[in-house]
Parts: structure tokens; C-alpha cells; sequence
């Protein structure tokens, strides 16, 4: 069993700390990790050729479809994203569009996920981003998680301007976290169980 972990920022500083705290919980429970940043891979937007319903993956040469194949072969997936104006960083809007063709057939059906957003103000935006994300998990088919008992919310939610602020953030830090843990827990319950 394979958790993976995507941090949607264009650097690596809060969103990437926090994502990494959620996996260091889900390896504490006894599975595999796997972490990618999206600031260091060439992504492109999707251009609405419409050639993915063809070829059955987008046509685009980039590093999208590999990082769409380590979905694929993991049993979780925590998604992080900084907070843009309410919602998700370009880079992680362009590897949900280019998505596409992983819908045909639901190749991330039942896959666990969560989420994780950073702002720069403790309500600066964090849960309309995790919906977002959430939303995505959604479209595919995948079972959404939140963070775990005793907070219980969306999911990992920081507070960071400066690159290093996440690091301070006792309820971010507690709140990714839960959500790795509760990652890992459902991704138990079901694999072990090869529902």
C-alpha cells in the first residue's frame, strides 16, 4: 500500500511542509509514501484538442501523464495547494484538466484522498480551496477524507505568508497530520479488506 502526496505550489515552502507532515502520519501508521512537488516538473494547460478521448491520455509531452500514473498506482493521495484568490494554484488546476482521460474508465475510482490548503491568514481561503480539491477527488470517483478525531474538519488547513510560517502553525501542523492519519486508516480498512 502507497500513499502519495502532492504539494500544488510553485515553491517549496508551507504547502510542501505541511503535505510532508501528512505523509510522516501516514508512515507512522505503517505505509508506504511517495512525494511529489509540482514546482519542480514541466506541466502545460490542458488545450482542449480533445485528442485524450482518441489516444486515451493527454497528448501533451510533459510530466502530467507520469504524475497521473503514480495516482494511479497508489492506494491515497493528499493533495496540497496554496491558496490563489479562494482557490488552487495554477500548477495543480492544470494536472486537475489535463485529468481527463483518467475519467474514462475511473481509474482513480476508490482511491482515499485528502486535502491540505495554505493562506496567509487563518481564514484566508483554506476551506473553499480544499473544496476545490475535494471537488476533484469527487469528479474521479475517489472516497474523501477529512482530518481525524479531535479536530474533524475539510482537511489540512495552515496558516503561512512567509516560506518558513507553516513551521509555527501548531493547528496546521495538527491538522495535516489528522488528515494523514485518517488517510492512512481508511486506506487500511479498505485495502485490507480488498473491497
Amino acid at each position: 500500500m502507497k500513499v502519495l502526496g502532492i504539494c500544488g505550489s510553485p515553491r517549496n515552502g508551507n504547502t510542501a511542509f505541511l503535505v510532508k507532515e501528512a505523509l510522516k502520519a501516514v508512515e507512522d501508521e505503517g505505509i508506504e509514501t511517495e512525494y511529489i512537488s509540482l514546482a519542480e516538473k514541466e506541466l502545460n494547460p490542458c488545450l482542449a484538442c480533445d485528442e485524450c478521448k482518441k489516444e486515451g491520455k493527454c497528448v501533451i509531452m510533459d510530466d502530467i501523464n507520469d504524475i497521473l500514473e503514480e495516482m494511479v498506482r497508489a492506494e491515497g493521495i493528499i493533495i496540497g495547494s496554496p491558496v490563489y484568490f479562494g482557490s488552487v494554484s495554477a500548477q495543480l488546476k492544470m494536472l486537475f484538466d489535463r485529468s481527463r482521460p483518467y475519467r474514462r474508465g475511473f481509474k482513480l475510482k476508490n482511491k482515499v484522498g485528502g486535502a491540505i490548503a495554505v493562506g496567509a491568514s487563518r481564514n484566508g481561503g483554506q476551506e473553499t480551496t480544499v473544496r476545490d480539491i475535494h471537488n476533484f477527488m469527487f469528479i474521479h470517483s475517489m472516497i474523501v477524507v477529512g482530518d481525524s478525531d479531535p479536530s474533524a474538519h475539510y482537511g489540512g488547513t495552515g496558516v503561512g505568508g512567509h516560506v518558513e510560517d507553516c513551521k509555527k502553525d501548531e493547528i496546521g501542523i495538527e491538522t495535516s497530520r489528522n488528515l494523514g492519519k485518517r488517510v492512512a486508516e481508511v486506506v487500511k480498512l479498505i485495502y485490507n479488506r480488498n473491497i
